[in-house]
């Protein structure tokens, strides 16, 4: 990705110049207008009157260019440095919720929308999605029901669980715990993450702080000797947030009882019935067939290691239980691919400085899907931003944006904004993710709007004598991340209620998961690294003094040996990998598909968290001991529950599928096919929600989808 000069883009970036009472003031007044266009359909239009441009498209309009503002005032709670602002973000969103919940259970509207449908006008395939995803959406939410105490208790239940998602992501995202360890303690935790530990002082002092966040907690699981320091670590984020407890309870409870009010037998039922997968019983079928062809995989995978840790343990003159224990596995996993694979996760790192690997990305996005990303820095920020400013266009000092192009026909076409937030703060979304901050449509003068997307993710920080260097897990992360960023650019839909990701939840992870394979092609791993030596004398002379004088200059892109090394490590321990996955699902499904409320009422969350685990799993944890099912309640940060993924955890190995099939069929003998990239691009990413999911895969795939890949790739065919 060379740089370029920047082409003003047709259309301006967004500001982040939001303070906690403007957004607020923002929040009401958008939410009054709303409310106004809906009042004046329904003061206006009678049900015989009733028609797709009347009463469906002034609210698609709203709707669209309502979400240009909403997604900012909503994406400050994740990512701004000022709690202030983070707490108005979180009462905006509580004033979106409930006036969305409101809005979908106005009967008078429901009324025209459904004379609309009855009429059948001749329309467009994706204004009739919209007519009939809409009308679905009313049933969905309470208006099948009669009007009276029913019907008031649905919409008390849909409020309440709104507030409780929002806090639960809250304590999430704010969650400041940590634990003081002795450097000692600490042995064999690389130095540059010990490093960025906070120091002690007072009765702490000489002690190192290791906070719960992901580029602390992991390496100190992965590599710590001390197998107390593992164990603590491991229980202690578990345990980090025990106010999560009533609240995911409560949730659970209140979304069986919603579910039964509409006449589902249960949540998982009412959730999974406008997915891919249709009925709970085809997700159960799908993990119960997985977990019977993963068992065999993962038993063998834990004798493994279960001697490396014996040989280990007996090697430093103590005694071995014979338990393999939960926080061992990131340890020993890490340990095998080094002694048996030869595989340094530390050494492999150093091919992956973090801005290398980004620019080494969007080229490959730039050949296969003919495109061109242009970041945009110092004075074009400010010739770009409509204040004239130059800061006001980012929301902190860290965040990268890029101006992206069309690359065919000398990128004259504008294509969005994308906007990269890497590193971790105070206060901050904890994970990595993809926010859409504005969405794509057609405006109602049928110019189109592009769509401002950015990535959040939680990568460790440069220092003076390194840049930020990526684990293979994180390049892999950081290119499926840069994968619904993707999506969500190039997306082409009418209406922003299907641009980009906003596609069923068992299918949203297949678009990315497909692109992770280019992270294990010999060709895109070579053309990916850059060993950061390279990039600076001051790098140079760190690294020669880490490396020693006599060790030879490295190679400046990975040398073969080491990625052949890395290829073979694919599937290595991948049962136990994805059985972990099958536990997140299977505990998913099972807390959302009960026979009776009576039987959620009686749910025991932590006891059956661990004791699924196990049962899965078969990793020991104190329960297998001591029979202590309370030993930790991992439900509590499990935030895929309260983000959307509720009763569609699975989704995630559902579209992996999906994605594997895709790959295998089209991508596997030539992955930088430019002439493929650009057809899938065109069938499937541009395509976002406007059609059936099942269509966009059949279209693209030439056939129904099926398994084939999926098992071949995992070794269970």
């Amino acid at each position: 990705m060379a740089p370029q000069a920047l082409k003003k883009p047709p259309q301006a970036p967004p500001l982040f110049t939001g303070t906690p009472q403007s957004i607020l003031e923002a929040t009401k007044r958008l939410l009054e207008k709303s409310r106004s266009i809906e009042d004046k359909i329904v003061a206006e239009v009678k049900p015989q009157d009733a028609d797709f441009q009347n009463v469906m498209l002034p609210m698609a309009n709203d709707e669209n260019e309502g979400g240009l503002e909403t997604h900012i005032i909503g994406f400050y709670q994740s990512v701004s440095t000022d709690q202030e602002l983070r707490d108005a973000s979180t009462e905006a969103e509580k004033l979106m919720d409930n006036f969305s919940i409101e809005s979908s259970m106005r009967e008078d509207v429901y009324q025209l929308v459904e004379a609309v449908l009855e009429k059948g006008e001749k329309l467009d395939p994706e204004s009739q999605r919209l007519l009939e995803k809409t009308h679905k959406d009313y049933i969905r939410n309470g208006l099948g029901l009669p009007a009276g105490p029913k019907r008031d208790r649905y919409k008390e239940i849909k409020k309440r669980l709104s507030q409780l998602s929002i806090i639960f992501s809250k304590n999430l995202n704010e969650e400041v715990g940590g634990i003081w360890f002795t450097p000692e303690e600490l042995e064999g935790v690389p130095k540059d993450v010990v490093s960025l530990f906070a120091k002690g002082e007072g009765e702490n002092a000489g002690k190192l702080r290791m906070t719960f966040k992901y580029p602390d907690v992991i390496p100190t699981t992965k590599y710590a000797k001390n197998i107390a320091t593992r164990k603590k670590a491991y229980i202690e984020n578990e345990n980090k947030l025990p106010q999560n407890i009533p609240i995911f309870r409560e949730v659970i409870l209140l979304r069986d009882e919603a579910a039964r009010l509409l006449g589902y037998p249960n949540h998982a039922t009412f959730n999974i019935e406008d997915k891919m997968a249709k009925t709970p019983k085809i997700v159960d079928d799908f993990l119960s067939g997985l977990r019977t062809r993963l068992t065999k995989g993962g038993e063998s995978e834990r004798k493994t290691l279960i001697q490396m840790k014996e040989q280990e343990v007996k090697s430093m003159g103590q005694d071995f239980d014979g338990r393999y224990f939960l926080w061992d596995h990131r340890y020993y996993d890490r340990l095998m691919l080094e002694k048996d694979y030869s595989l340094d996760q530390e050494k492999l790192a150093e091919w992956f400085p973090l801005e290398t690997s980004i620019r080494g990305m969007l080229t490959i996005f730039e050949t296969l899907f003919g495109m061109t990303f242009v970041e945009v820095v110092g004075d074009d920020r400010s010739a770009i931003s409509p204040s004239g400013k130059g800061d006001d266009i980012i929301w902190h000092p860290d965040v990268q944006v890029f101006s992206v192009w069309d690359s065919e026909d000398q990128g004259s076409g504008f294509v969005g904004y994308l906007y990269l937030d890497l590193h971790p703060r105070p206060g901050k979304y904890g994970h990595a993710a993809n926010f859409n901050l504005q969405p794509g449509f057609i405006q109602p003068n049928g110019t189109r709007r592009y769509p401002v997307t950015a990535l959040v993710c939680n990568f460790s920080k440069p220092t003076p004598k390194k840049p930020s260097l990526l684990k293979h897990t994180e390049v892999t992360t950081l290119f499926h991340e840069l994968g619904h960023g993707i999506h969500d650019l190039v997306s082409k839909t009418h209406y922003s209620r299907f641009h980009g990701t906003n596609v069923v939840r068992d299918f949203v992870e297949a678009p990315s998961q497909m692109l992770e394979n280019w992270c294990w092609t010999p060709s895109q791993l070579k053309a990916l690294s850059h060993h950061y030596s390279f990039l600076s004398p001051e790098y140079e002379q760190a690294w020669r003094e880490q490396a020693g004088k006599d060790e030879p200059k490295p190679e400046t892109q990975l040398p073969d040996k080491m990625i052949s090394d890395l290829i073979k490590t694919k599937h290595v321990n991948g049962a136990l990998f994805n059985l972990r996955q099958l536990h997140f699902g299977i505990f998913d499904m099972t807390i959302h598909e009960p026979r009776s409320h009576a039987e959620v009422e009686s749910f025991q969350f932590t006891e059956m968290y661990n004791k699924l685990n196990y049962d899965i799993c078969h990793l020991d944890s104190p329960a297998q001991i001591g029979g202590d099912y309370e030993w930790g309640h991992g439900q509590t940060t499990f935030g895929h529950l309260l983000g959307g993924y509720d009763a569609g955890y699975y989704g995630y190995l559902f579209s992996q599928v999906y994605s594997t099939d895709m790959f295998y069929t089209v991508f596997k003998k030539d992955p930088m096919n430019p002439k493929e990239g650009r057809r899938y691009r065109n069938l499937v990413l541009e395509k976002g929600g406007s059609q059936d999911e099942m269509e966009t895969l059949k279209s693209f795939l030439g056939r129904e989808p099926n398994g084939d890949a999926f098992y071949k790739d995992l070794g269970l065919a």
